[in-house]
């Protein structure tokens, strides 16, 4: 466990030819707003992109109280970190604070990765991956607990490892609520299967327990899946207009990441891999006009306005990578308003250009 230190981050700058490039960073206005229990609230400005620089796998929960929580997958890949604001332009400049840090041996010690911040029975709860420090490939979801109702107070507890069917390769942990049942989806591989991961659902006992059969939703094989790596993964629901949505982020983390889509219908049974439908084609994806590349690994929460949904995602404000992916640290958390179409499926548009109007 780790007390939750209320301090500025203090990890060191990546690489100044990486910085250099990523360096496009608005200042974000910080429009005041007087939420309560997710009441509506004043409009607030318009978002200026990126939101919060050289963070990936981002998300941003909106609570009761008011504040959006952020959280996200630092480079370093050493530590797990939380911000707060009112607006969501003022998580660009809010304090960051380190509430949990890897081990320096054994589990949880290698690759922190995506975590998610999520409020269950009265308690916050951190779902994200890990490796062993000495088997840093081994990777798998595990589980934070904090009963205080302050996430950057209290203590975070050790949960453990969220065990599923098979000892292999998991991570991108999400947890929803369906007709009064808890499900977690995630990323996995399945042994024998031709692929990096699949993406499966499964019902929970508890937040950190899994009860039942899992089942897979979706696994590469589309071409737009499977370039460098045959990957979906990152699942996130979005709950609307009779339908659960469920994205998921495809392919390898360069600028050829893209978001997929599943569509099912509220009332029939989640469990069964039939009752989704999978878009053919990518429904956000990077794009030369904008000049944003690999956007994914979304998840979405509501304007100051306490209505209008808001996708928030990263992405690379350039092609050229040299080296791994995974090792450059310029995958930019940001935002933009959601769309809808008149069949009631969700509109994602295009990621935005940097420093402009990210609205309708």
């Amino acid at each position: 466990m780790s007390r939750a230190d209320r301090a500025d981050d203090p990890s060191p700058a990546p690489h100044r030819r990486l910085i250099l490039k990523g360096a496009a960073l608005a200042a974000g206005a910080l429009a005041t707003s007087t939420p309560s229990a997710l009441a509506a609230s004043p409009k607030a400005a318009p978002y200026v992109n990126p939101l919060v620089l050289n963070r990936a796998d981002p998300h941003i929960n909106r609570h009761t109280d008011g504040f959006y929580y952020f959280t996200a997958t630092a480079p370093e890949y050493d530590r797990i970190i939380l911000r707060r604001s009112r607006t969501l332009n003022g998580l660009a400049t809010a304090a960051e604070s380190v509430i949990w840090r890897a081990h320096p041996a054994g589990d949880m010690g290698a690759h922190i990765w995506a975590p998610e911040l999520h409020r269950v029975d009265g308690k916050w709860y951190i779902y994200f991956a890990a490796a062993p420090a000495e088997d840093v490939w081994r990777i798998r979801i595990w589980v934070l607990e904090n009963a205080h109702p302050n996430p950057f107070r209290g203590t975070w507890v050790e949960k453990g490892q969220i065990r599923t069917a098979w000892e292999t390769f998991s991570l991108d942990a999400t947890t929803f609520t369906h007709r009064g049942t808890r499900y977690l989806a995630w990323a996995q591989h399945e042994p024998g299967m031709d692929n990096n991961t699949a993406v499966w659902l499964s019902r929970m006992a508890n937040p950190w327990t899994l009860t039942g059969p899992q089942v897979r939703l979706t696994t590469p094989e589309f071409d737009w899946e499977c370039v460098g790596y045959k990957v979906n993964e990152g699942p996130y629901v979005l709950q609307r207009n009779g339908r659960v949505f469920m994205t998921y982020s495809a392919s390898a983390t360069d600028h050829h990441y893209c978001v997929g889509l599943l569509t099912a219908d509220a009332g029939s049974d989640l469990m069964n891999p039939a009752s989704w439908a999978k878009s053919p084609t990518p429904v956000f994806a990077g794009n030369d006009d904008t000049r944003q590349y690999g956007p994914g690994h979304n998840c979405f929460t509501v304007a100051e306005d306490g209505r209008t949904d808001v996708l928030v995602y990263h992405a690379r404000q350039y092609k050229e990578i040299v080296g791994d992916p995974l090792n450059d640290p310029n995958r930019h958390t940001r935002v933009q308003t959601l769309g809808w179409k008149p069949d009631g499926t969700p509109d994602f548009g295009v990621p935005v250009a940097d420093a402009v109007r990210a609205e309708g």
